[in-house]
């Protein structure tokens, strides 16, 4: 027994003002974003019982990739960002080691409903609700381990985009991430608690960003998610046929590194107090879809194309600076996996002292196999020109290399530290 795993085991309605013209928009030069689920199998906890319906409902841990990307979004999520807590290389790559070594075993235990190693409170595991645990690596956690000849290309902040508004000292680029899924947020709060306690010697907690969508049940998983803007959020995405070309890494350019994939976590704040004050022709317009169902503009159903050509009184139907226009892909490449959870924290007071409304927003995550080639470039498009922008504002921004995932036996990243 090693002293990592010794040590591991005894921690013991709004209102209505002026509209906004279609002519005003069209003024300025637009795909909605979308957010995909993939088809994967749900086991039952076999000890589970006295759970909800859905309590019991498990999401295997071991396979080719980590859950939590294409696996249907849960209601609540925690992203939890963390940095190595070392002074030396050979300090900072053993800390790596261990915490990914603890992570694992932790994680396979809670997912499937079982309580973790020395964890104090077994009784909150028992209840896992589709509980996925992915684990992310930030640029940093290649600096500082000596390890920078193995990252990929596209590890590196994103540019610096004119729209954002960046709090790097609340939300900054971290150099690992815990990204923890499940349909219970006491599960959730368990899982966020266990395993960062579990490591609590090797990392510094820099934050903690939680969201939610529906509850489960509430309506058909079909339906797609409303953010709190009132819009649908998430109607054009990537489908299972595209997982392989567009999400996971086929280990091309970094072998160690088939079966991950590239994450995008974007904070994008919302001005709810000014955009209540849009009449909802005005929101619309901004947006490029119906505020009642989420179809284009021009026409037709949610799901169906829309026609960025159609003309309604002279004035195309969809504005070219609307959200779905700037946003939608330019060629093939242009296309990523979206999972959307909104927040919803206390207002905090702004530089005069008062307190505002909300504080409210969309923590948007982004899942590709390149962020060069397939996310940066729409997100430039919508920086340099989209209606939306007026009333969003990006505060935090990291890009993490999702590692593929564990085969039983094995420990996430082993392929990178071997």
């Amino acid at each position: 027994m090693t002293d990592d795993d010794r040590d591991h085991r005894e921690r013991g309605k709004r209102g209505r003002g002026p509209a906004l013209s279609r002519r005003s928009l069209i003024a300025g030069v637009a795909g909605a974003a979308g957010l995909g689920v993939g088809a994967t199998a749900i086991a039952r906890s076999a000890d589970s019982a006295g759970a909800s319906v859905h309590g019991g409902d498990v999401i295997e841990f071991y396979g080719e990739h980590q859950a939590g990307v294409t696996t249907p979004p849960t209601a609540h999520v925690n992203y939890i960002g963390l940095d190595l807590a070392a002074d030396s290389e050979r300090q900072a790559r053993e800390a790596l080691a261990g915490i990914l070594r603890v992570w694992t075993e932790d994680a396979a235990r809670l997912t499937r409903g079982a309580p973790a190693l020395a964890d104090s409170e077994p009784e909150l595991a028992r209840v896992p609700a589709r509980l996925t645990v992915t684990v992310g690596l930030g640029p940093g956690s290649f600096t500082r381990t000596g390890l920078e000849g193995r990252r990929p290309r596209w590890l590196h902040p994103l540019p610096a985009y004119p729209i954002d508004r960046l709090d790097e000292r609340r939300w900054p680029q971290t150099d690992l991430l815990l990204q923890i899924c499940s349909d219970d947020p006491i599960t959730v709060a368990h899982a966020t608690r266990v395993l960062t306690s579990n490591v609590a010697g090797r990392i510094r907690l820099r934050w903690v960003q939680r969201g939610f969508r529906n509850a489960r049940g509430s309506q058909d998983e079909k339906v797609t998610m409303r953010n709190l803007m009132g819009q649908v959020d998430g109607t054009v995405n990537l489908g299972p046929g595209d997982f392989d070309t567009l999400v996971w890494d086929d280990g091309g350019e970094q072998p160690w590194f088939a079966g991950g994939t590239s994450m995008v976590l974007r904070r994008i704040a919302m001005d709810l107090d000014r955009w209540q004050e849009l009449d909802p022709a005005s929101q619309e317009l901004t947006v490029g879809r119906r505020l009642s169902d989420g179809a284009p503009l021009s026409g037709g159903g949610e799901h169906d194309d829309p026609d960025f050509d159609k003309l309604v009184d002279g004035l195309p139907a969809i504005p070219a600076s609307s959200h779905i226009a700037r946003a939608r892909h330019r060629t093939p490449a242009e296309q990523f996996l979206r999972r959307g959870y909104n927040y919803d924290d206390p207002p905090e007071p702004g530089p005069d002292g008062v307190l505002p409304i909300s504080n409210s927003g969309l923590l948007f995550a982004a899942y590709q196999r390149d962020v060069d080639t397939q996310f940066a470039p729409v997100q430039a498009r919508l920086a340099e020109h989209d209606a939306l922008n007026e009333w969003t504002t990006p505060i935090g921004s990291g890009v993490y290399a999702i590692l593929p995932g564990a085969r039983r036996g094995q420990v996430l990243g082993q392929s990178l530290l071997a």
